[in-house]
């Protein structure tokens, strides 16, 4: 097992146990950080679970669909390295991730 570290927006640190296979939205739910609502329980129909991946980590989170890119594109804090955590899966070389919060989820 390893960790990643979540970073709210407005800097609060959440660092949290990682077990490979499981997503990185259900790691965050499972911590109770704050900022990942999950309100679609992880189908990648809604967007509040939105973290922005450092360019560093972004190859190693794996591609990203295009269903994935149509609700990032509704996101309003979208960035170059946005990614739904529910289309993470947590792999051993995620370990040490640190992944920043949007202000806003939609």
């Amino acid at each position: 097992m390893g960790q990643i570290t979540f970073i709210e927006h407005n800097g609060t640190e959440h660092v949290v146990t990682i077990e490979v296979g499981q997503s990185l939205m259900q790691a965050a739910v499972d911590n109770d950080v704050p900022g990942i609502d999950a309100d679609c329980g992880g189908a990648c129909a809604c967007g509040t679970c939105h973290v922005i991946v450092d360019q560093h980590w972004m190859q190693a989170t794996g591609g990203i669909e295009a269903d994935e890119q149509g609700m990032l594109g509704l996101t309003p804090e979208k960035t170059e390295t946005s990614r739904l955590s529910c289309q993470i899966t947590v792999t051993e070389q995620l370990d040490g991730m640190v992944v920043r919060l949007p202000e806003f989820q939609m």
